[in-house]
C-alpha cells in the first residue's frame, strides 16, 4: 500500500493552533467537548427518530404528524447546531487525524447525504399539517432515509477511532 499524501499545510497550522492544542493536549478539554459531541448526538437522534418513527407511522400514532414535527423542530435544531459545534471543535484538535481516516471520510459523505436529503425532501416538512390526512409515500422515504443516513453518520464516527 502506498504512503498516504502529506497533509496540507492548512491542516498542518490548525493542529498547531492554541486552540486546537488546547483542545487535544489540555486535560479536560478534549473529554468535555467529546462527551457534550455525545450528549448532542443522543439529544439530535431521540428527536429525529421520533420525528422520522412519526413518518412511518411507528410510533405515535394518535399524535398528529405536524404535532410531532411542530413540538419537536427547535429542540431537533438546537440538537443539530450543538452536535455540529462541538464535531467542529473535535475536528480542530485533531485534523491531520481526521485527513487520514478512511471512517472520517466516510461520514463526510454521508453528511453530504444529509444536505442532498434536505433539499429533495423539503417539502415534506414544509408544510406538515398536509400530512395529518395521510402519510404519503414520499414522507416515508425520507424518513427512512434519514433514518439510514442518521444511522451511517454515527457509526462511521464511532470507527474514527479505530482509523490507524
Amino acid at each position: 500500500m502506498p504512503a498516504p499524501a502529506p497533509p496540507p499545510a492548512l491542516l498542518e497550522w490548525i493542529e498547531s493552533t492554541s486552540l486546537s492544542t488546547a483542545i487535544r493536549e489540555g486535560g479536560l478539554p478534549y473529554p468535555i467537548i467529546g462527551g457534550l459531541h455525545l450528549l448532542s448526538i443522543a439529544w439530535f437522534g431521540g428527536m429525529l427518530l421520533a420525528t422520522d418513527f412519526r413518518l412511518l407511522g411507528w410510533a405515535m400514532k394518535k399524535r398528529s404528524v405536524s404535532d410531532v414535527i411542530g413540538q419537536l423542530q427547535n429542540w431537533k435544531r438546537f440538537g443539530f447546531v450543538m452536535v455540529v459545534a462541538t464535531g467542529l471543535l473535535i475536528a480542530w484538535s485533531e485534523p491531520i487525524k481526521l485527513y487520514r481516516s478512511p471512517s472520517f471520510w466516510a461520514k463526510m459523505v454521508l453528511f453530504a447525504f444529509v444536505g442532498v436529503h434536505a433539499l429533495a425532501f423539503r417539502q415534506v416538512y414544509r408544510d406538515p399539517a398536509k400530512l395529518d390526512a395521510g402519510i404519503t409515500t414520499q414522507a416515508k422515504v425520507a424518513a427512512a432515509l434519514s433514518v439510514l443516513i442518521w444511522a451511517g453518520l454515527v457509526i462511521t464516527g464511532r470507527l474514527i477511532a479505530f482509523d490507524m
